[in-house]
């Protein structure tokens, strides 16, 4: 198919969403690429709302300033910007609403990604029961009831969990990791018409940190679909069902030390490589069911930062859990003759995006100044998933190409 017959196309079936997605995974704001484009905020935001439908001309200059395929655009079979819940994120002090939108866009690519393979492979059902909690009542033990009855619906068996990712996965949820660009967002969690989706932090490489994350963005999704995301109740609830679905309370009560005497750090070293959990959940945990009294937990909170181990905490597994769902379909498809590439076109996405969405691991490439404590990753300034264009370029490519320039006054709206 040629460029030109693709723009046409796209100007035909041309979804607002998918151009306010774009818009979202470069890091611009409405304006900043009117500018890049060369037009007016007003016809920028027409587009995306769906009032006005940009002509072929104004498609392909999208398409080049934005650098993705003009098919990028076109319609889905389902409209996900609208229809998809609000993702949950740790902190929405810590982020920029930039970023927070540009870690939505990422997720709703690796939803258009999953649908393109969903045309050729199965996937699991999405199974994930709804257990809403009551937010006004905070202390009534709701979140741990939500996590016993989950462990109840998927039958699973008592004591520690095994692998938590395919856990998810064999549950329908689509885990996948972010771009490193935006690894100053921590892991964060929706819900789509589609299938439940996972995003998880692509630098945060702790085995024992990352089951909790996950089993955290689980606890959302089963209980906070109508929740307003990010609220301090909201995130304690979430944290209060990861380490009751980790560390059932009946289970591991009796386990946990009651005073930090020589052998409790033997103890708690033993309990983390059991359970899958670092020491600091452990000590919460051993705290919240009263093992622990406040001053041996705080003494031994201060013994684990004079440690470092509050942001490298030693463990034997050095590997973290690792997705397999579209990694795997990725190989199976390519056995069968389908190629990325067929899929890449399929699905209109940025051929680097799609590699980071179907990857097993965490992109390799190094993100500077980017660290973890206990309110999460450090803020950074929101970088373009997308190969950023210049407008000077932009104004260059239309001199060298007419079919981007516009034909008449009516060309430009």
């Amino acid at each position: 198919m040629s460029d030109m017959r693709r723009v046409v196309e796209a100007s035909t079936f041309f979804d607002g969403s998918r151009l306010k997605i774009a818009r979202q995974l470069a890091g611009l704001r409405k304006s900043q690429l009117a500018e890049l484009i060369e037009k007016s905020p007003t016809a920028v935001a027409a587009w995306e709302s769906g009032a006005k439908r940009p002509t072929p001309t104004n498609v392909a200059q999208l398409a080049l300033g934005l650098s993705v395929d003009p098919g990028f655009f076109s319609a889905r079979p389902v409209d996900l910007s609208s229809s998809t819940s609000l993702p949950h994120f740790r902190s929405l002090r810590s982020t920029s609403q930039l970023a927070r939108d540009q870690a939505s866009a990422y997720g709703l690519l690796a939803v258009d990604i999953a649908a393109a393979f969903e045309r050729h492979v199965e996937f699991p059902d999405a199974n994930i029961p709804a257990f809403p909690v009551d937010l006004a009542a905070n202390g009534d033990g709701a979140p741990e009831a939500a996590a016993r009855a989950l462990r109840d619906s998927w039958a699973l068996e008592s004591g520690p969990l095994g692998h938590l990712v395919r856990l998810l996965e064999n549950h329908g949820v689509l885990v996948v990791f972010s771009a490193p660009q935006t690894s100053a967002v921590d892991a964060y969690s929706f819900d789509c018409p589609l299938r439940p989706v996972v995003v998880l932090n692509p630098v945060k490489r702790d085995y024992y940190r990352q089951r909790f994350d996950v089993a955290h963005e689980l606890g959302h999704l089963v209980m906070h679909a109508d929740a307003e995301p990010g609220g301090r109740t909201v995130e304690e609830q979430a944290n209060r069902f990861a380490a009751e679905l980790l560390m059932p309370a009946d289970e591991i009560s009796e386990l946990l030390p009651t005073s930090m005497g020589r052998h409790a750090w033997t103890t708690f070293g033993q309990l983390k490589e059991q359970w899958g959990v670092s020491i600091q959940a452990l000590l919460y945990r051993a705290r919240h069911l009263g093992r622990l009294g406040d001053v041996s937990y705080r003494n031994a909170m201060i013994s684990l930062s004079g440690k470092g181990w509050r942001r490298d905490e030693p463990g034997l597994v050095t590997v973290i859990e690792q997705p397999s769902l579209l990694p795997h379909a990725l190989d199976v498809l390519q056995g069968a003759g389908i190629s990325a590439d067929e899929l890449i076109d399929q699905s209109r996405v940025p051929a680097e995006l799609f590699e980071i969405v179907t990857a097993r691991t965490p992109s390799e490439v190094a993100v500077p100044n980017t660290t973890f404590d206990d309110h999460g990753p450090a803020p950074r300034n929101v970088v373009s998933l997308l190969p950023r264009v210049s407008a000077r370029k932009v104004s260059e490519q239309q001199k060298h190409h007419p079919e981007l320039e516009p034909h008449s006054k009516g060309a430009e709206r």
